[in-house]
């Protein structure tokens, strides 16, 4: 017996994005905004009306370039690494700006001035799952979707450094005489490991002043910290004649929302799979995907990946696929109590307020979120790996405790055997002191028109937190939809343009 339904949603669910505002207190010295000056504009306009095509054609070749880590493998015996590296620095050397190379690090650079100003990129990417793209994420797609550029990269991380490239040749081009020499980092493994970058940091004399281009506008001065929880279901056989869970999976990596969950259940019936049928009718936004054949149903659900430092921005699959099959109290063989264990911790919430009392907000960060992302399948358990994104206001022990206190308390009342495997929480960054905000924020007003533009934090962790006075600037706008890390990730032909001249004055300001 076969019996296969296909459900499409109603209504596709979007999330208005929160900009924060920073205390008056951060700022307070700071009384006078400056003004961007004409070399700045003059400048910027002619890097865009003389570089926009060529800035396109640098990014086509940084994309086809799948730099993702290999686990194991160094950068250096990397051979997509290699060829990547040696395609800046080709493209580096064309544009009359020089270049070197450090391993894990490269760095391009404008002028020989002892005073410096540092841009912080990173040329690696996160993992793709291809079947999810209209054409190669790894070919610079123009023609899909009119006005995107659409490709693994594009803007996390290789756009902004393309768009960099231009700024430096422009201002190369105007002779503009400089103060600060300009040095354009490009890391190798932002997505992977800091650890080479921490190390090279410890050895090298660094900007003062810095700008990481790998986050939002108008500029970043806090960041969440970065952790996760990790879980280990125990798999066991549990002979039973009720319908039970075999198989739970989804997600692909840590830092996205993952799109794609799967279950699979025993001793189903078509009971079973009409009532499913008729709950799949009230979500939106989430497609389920029902096939019973014999007494095995599978349940597929497709929501919408996303940057995990901004759940808000996707449809979580995993709890979705959780919150589908909640009516059942499952049996506790591992894949059941998973279920279990994420419709009573964790639901379709993104803040934790379910897991015990870890939940917490901070008035100007704003408030932790606690995101299901990936399931790691072992021979012996299932591990669950929660994504944290942590604002200050909370210790890290007192954080520990909470989630310990809230695991133990569920196994002692469902009777179950949640394993806590080793947990990672990071430290929530803040900069207040960096002496360009003033102008950065100048810049972006000026060119988008957006008056009394604020400092904001963000769910995410950038480099900046590892270089002297470093913000955020760009790429992405506030208020708008950010896709590095999702199956969709492009950045629009308007915004890449307007990057370009927002970097170009930056560069002008901080460095003439």
């Amino acid at each position: 017996m076969l019996k296969k339904l296909t459900l499409l949603p109603a209504t596709i669910i979007t999330y208005a994005l929160m900009s924060l505002t920073l205390s008056s207190s951060v700022n307070a010295a700071n009384t006078t905004t400056p003004q961007v000056s004409r070399v700045a504009q003059t400048t910027a306009d002619y890097a865009v009306a003389t570089y926009q095509q060529d800035m396109v054609n640098s990014l086509r070749a940084l994309v086809k370039h799948n730099t993702v880590a290999k686990e194991g493998v160094s950068i250096d015996d990397n051979p997509v690494h290699v060829a990547f590296k040696a395609e800046l620095k080709k493209q580096a050397l064309a544009l009359g700006l020089d270049y070197r190379d450090d391993g894990y690090i490269v760095v391009v650079g404008l002028g020989d001035q002892k005073e410096r100003v540092g841009i912080i990129t990173h040329g690696d990417v996160q993992p793709v799952n291809p079947k999810k793209w209209t054409k190669s994420p790894f070919e610079l797609d123009t023609t899909t979707e009119p006005g995107k550029l659409i490709g693994r990269g594009t803007e996390d991380d290789k756009g902004p450094i393309s768009t960099a490239l231009y700024a430096m040749k422009a201002i190369k081009d105007k002779k503009i005489a400089l103060n600060k020499r300009i040095k354009l980092y490009i890391y190798m493994a932002e997505e992977s490991d800091w650890e080479p970058l921490k190390a090279y940091i410890e050895t090298h004399e660094l900007p003062q002043t810095n700008i990481t281009i790998d986050a939002e506008y108008p500029v970043v001065t806090a960041e969440k910290g970065y952790g996760t929880i990790k879980l280990a279901f125990k798999k066991q056989e549990m002979p039973t004649i009720s319908p039970y869970i075999s198989e739970f999976s989804g997600g692909f990596f840590a830092s996205q929302i993952p799109e794609d969950a799967s279950a699979t259940i025993e001793n189903a019936n078509v009971v079973l799979l009409q009532r499913l049928i008729r709950k799949a009718r009230s979500y939106q936004g989430v497609n389920f995907d029902l096939e019973l054949k014999d007494s095995t149903l599978t349940v597929n659900a497709l929501g919408k990946s996303a940057h995990s430092s901004k759940p808000d921005d996707g449809i979580n699959a995993i709890p979705y696929l959780a919150d589908f099959l909640s009516d059942s109290r499952w049996v506790n063989n591992g894949p059941g109590t998973l279920v279990n264990f994420i419709n009573d911790n964790i639901g379709l919430g993104l803040e934790g307020k379910k897991f015990g009392s870890i939940a917490y907000q901070d008035d100007f960060m704003g408030v932790m979120t606690v995101a299901p992302t990936v399931i790691k399948q072992h021979d012996d358990n299932l591990e669950l790996n929660i994504n944290i994104r942590r604002p200050q206001g909370k210790s890290k022990s007192q954080l520990s405790t909470e989630i310990h206190q809230a695991v133990d308390n569920w196994n002692h009342k469902f009777d179950a055997d949640v394993q806590e495997l080793e947990h990672y929480i990071g430290d929530p960054f803040i900069q207040k002191d960096a002496p360009h905000i003033d102008t950065l924020l100048a810049v972006f007003s000026h060119f988008t028109g957006i008056k009394d533009a604020k400092p904001i934090a963000i769910g995410g962790g950038t480099n900046s937190r590892l270089f002297p006075n470093a913000v955020s600037f760009g790429p992405s706008m506030p208020n708008t939809e950010y896709t590095g890390h999702s199956e969709h990730e492009f950045i629009t032909m308007d915004q890449f343009v307007l990057n370009l001249k927002m970097y170009t004055a930056v560069l002008v300001e901080l460095a003439k």
